[in-house]
């Protein structure tokens, strides 16, 4: 778990969770007690229980942070946070990936230079079905001539949602020191904002006094 075991020494709080597990690990009481989850999954995406997912889509909305890791893009929570199929083009070729950072002032590319590189990496190709993002943080090149937007953010809600491409299951990129730092980056700028709960529904005391107008 190379991911867990850098976020936590970074003094990051960590658990797992498994598609396995009841209610795949992610109950009322976790998520009610995490700040940001990421997500990462493959070949199983159907087997994800829609229970589970209105759950996490609903503490998003109410501002959990989301980071989404590469084929984590064909996931029932993405796909339904984006409105659109997250469809692209994909070869597995062991090609060189570059990932160009294309906002170098953004949180989620701290400590990054103008871009890094990937040795051998399953290739994502535009056209990549998904709403255009908050902010584009990074766009890969890849040794076969395709490009794709591999950093995007978005908020839903009062959540912040990050989707970072690299990852595949193959190599062993999540060894990587830059794409574990853009994960650990992602993580801490997804994380709830103190922002006052929006109130809805009736509201029967006004703010200034309603002068009483004669009838017609």
């Amino acid at each position: 778990m190379p991911i867990a075991n850098y976020l936590r020494q970074q003094g990051l709080e960590v658990r797992t969770a498994t598609l396995d597990e009841p209610e795949h690990g992610l109950t009322e009481a976790v998520l009610a007690q995490t700040d940001v989850l990421t997500w990462w999954g493959h070949m199983a995406h159907g087997e994800v229980e829609d229970a589970v997912v209105d759950r996490v889509h609903q503490r998003v909305l109410a501002g959990m942070g989301l980071v989404v890791l590469h084929s984590g893009h064909f996931s029932k929570i993405f796909k339904r946070l984006m409105g659109t199929t997250c469809d692209l083009k994909w070869r597995e070729a062991g090609e060189k990936e570059r990932i160009w950072v294309v906002e170098p002032g953004h949180p989620i590319a701290e400590g990054l230079g103008e871009y890094f590189e990937i040795p051998q990496a399953e290739m994502y190709g535009e056209r990549f079905d998904i709403p255009a993002p908050d902010t584009l943080v990074f766009i890969s090149w890849f040794e076969g001539g395709e490009v794709f937007r591999s950093g995007c953010c978005y908020q839903r809600g009062r959540g912040r949602i990050f989707y970072f491409r690299p990852g595949h299951e193959t190599y062993p990129i999540y060894y990587q020191p830059e794409v574990l730092r853009v994960i650990y980056n992602a993580v801490r700028w997804a994380a709830p904002q103190e922002i006052k709960a929006t109130q809805f529904g009736n509201a029967p005391v006004p703010l200034e006094p309603i002068k009483k107008k004669a009838a017609d």
